[in-house]
């Protein structure tokens, strides 16, 4: 069961988020909670603190007299519950609600230890706030979006439950449970953060890295079936290169592709007898999709490895304002809710998924292409050529998709708009950077999907499931199940859409 302590790893989110695994909060992290709260309630007496006896933003200017104080906070959430558009899927507000937890665990924040505790039951409980996608600028954190959660945490606004969507004071009269203790600055804490882009921002990561695994598996196989030679993944040639990513890339592949018998060694087919050849019918070097996968998974492998650094830091981070610090007995104003880090990462992200969903593509085209691959027929038909189409449809689909991902992948980061009476005059769109990065790393499973059904295709046509590497039989088995062997046309987008389904939720 993981632990609140304050230091939470992809290990932990994963877990919670897609095993559904129970949370508990260290002893420790709850007194360190009510330390920091008792710290604010009598530091801020006959002070002057952003949020606690001040209006917000530009109207910061005022000041609350202490009679009003609590409806402050409750105006603040309710005036920013303003969300619009799709709802937000369930598993990324979770995730979005584990960091918030986290951070508010982390005691620089001074809210009421009811917060944390309400927070724990509702994840164990899987009840998800209604979040909405559109709303968030990213700069004072995920405003709009972690006030409908903070709703949620004074019983009000909508939840989803066990698949309905619901009122929340019923499902809390359901459940037993009651809505958080309203203080001192519990409205501000909770929604000044980067929480909800960090959430979806993890749980992009994870897919991006299932993706990744597919792409490896797609790639070598592709090697099996046009008979590449293999020295392009050797572990001489990519030595040389000094990225890590290009060397943990061959390394797989090589690894995937360990027992084929179909990959050649270019010693003896090209270094030898070749004294009364002028022209050669075979390829010397394959085409950048295949020979060049190392380099160009590499750098999208160190690129996901930097983001998940980058996400796990700001999980782990206190990302409100002000910044509460007991230790020394003071209250420091300033900018941590700032989403620059993550609306950055999520663009890195977003770029090289889309580049990965070109590199499928291309091979998919290499596939279909009978004129460039030179052993299957167009198309991968296994049928009547003319009368039957194979795979050509479906292309049409990959190739819209990737064109999506295309567009998709230019930057947020650099879409800064003014706004907030110009208080907030730089922002990061951080959550618009993170959800638009889930809808390109879903595109991108939507291509792969087709790459997989079509390379399935291509072993059938050739009859060499009993020559590919185990791992290429095991990915041929388990596409086998979904997709039946077809000469006859078929109504292909159930298939595209459960092998999407499959590849999504289950590791290669």
């Amino acid at each position: 069961m993981p632990e609140i302590k304050g230091k939470l790893g992809i290990e932990e989110f994963y877990s919670v988020i897609f095993k559904n695994d129970p949370i508990k909060i260290d002893k420790k992290v709850k007194q360190t909670v009510i330390k920091s709260f008792d710290f604010l309630q009598e530091f801020s007496k006959n002070k002057v603190i952003y949020g606690v006896n001040t209006g917000f933003g530009p109207m910061a200017q005022y000041k609350i007299k202490d009679s009003e104080r609590i409806q402050l906070q409750y105006n603040l959430i309710r005036s920013h519950a303003s969300g619009s558009g799709n709802p937000i899927a369930p598993q990324y507000v979770k995730a979005a609600m584990l960091a918030r937890l986290n951070t508010l665990s982390l005691g620089n924040s001074g809210v009421h230890v009811s917060v944390i505790e309400l927070m724990t039951s509702l994840i164990n409980k899987d009840i998800t706030p209604l979040i909405y996608e559109h709303g968030g600028v990213g700069a004072s954190g995920d405003l709009v979006q972690l006030a409908h959660l903070a709703l949620v945490l004074i019983g009000e606004g909508e939840v989803f439950y066990k698949g309905k969507r619901r009122p929340t004071e019923e499902v809390y009269k359901e459940e037993g449970l009651s809505p958080i203790s309203v203080e001192l600055r519990e409205g501000l804490a909770l929604i000044n953060g980067t929480s909800v882009m960090t959430g979806i921002g993890i749980v992009n990561t994870v897919y991006t890295r299932r993706l990744l695994e597919w792409m490896i598996a797609c790639s070598s196989a592709i090697n099996e079936i046009v008979e590449a030679y293999d020295d392009h993944l050797s572990k001489e040639l990519n030595q040389t290169k000094k990225h890590k990513g290009q060397r943990e890339i061959a390394r797989s592949m090589r690894s995937h592709l360990k027992d084929s018998t179909l990959t050649r060694k270019r010693e003896h087919h090209l270094y030898t007898n070749n004294d009364d050849v002028s022209v050669f019918e075979e390829k010397v070097q394959e085409y950048y999709s295949i020979r060049c996968v190392p380099q160009i998974l590499g750098p999208i492998l160190d690129t996901l490895n930097g983001v998940e650094k980058i996400l796990i830091e700001e999980v782990n981070s206190a990302n409100d304002n002000p910044i509460v610090d007991v230790e020394k007995k003071h209250v420091y104003h300033g900018g941590n809710f700032h989403g620059d880090y993550v609306s950055l990462e999520m663009d890195k992200l977003k770029i090289v998924v889309a580049k990965m969903s070109m590199l499928a593509e291309r091979q998919l085209n290499y596939l279909m292409n009978s004129k460039l691959n030179d052993i299957l027929p167009p198309f991968v038909n296994l049928g009547k050529l003319g009368l039957n189409f194979g795979m050509q449809g479906v292309q049409f689909t990959a190739t819209s998709t990737t064109a999506e991902n295309q567009m998709l992948s230019n930057p947020m980061y650099v879409h800064s708009i003014p706004n907030n009476n110009d208080n907030q005059d730089v922002v990061s769109m951080g959550t618009n950077a993170a959800l638009i990065t889930k809808k390109v790393i879903e595109n991108a499973f939507e291509v792969m999907a087709i790459e997989l059904i079509t390379i399935t295709q291509a072993i059938e046509y050739l009859g060499v499931q009993d020559k590919v590497s185990s791992k290429t039989k095991a990915v041929y088995d388990r596409i086998r199940k979904i997709v039946p062997p077809f000469k006859e046309d078929l109504i292909m987008y159930p298939y595209v859409n459960q092998v999407k389904e499959f590849i999504i939720n289950n590791e290669n």
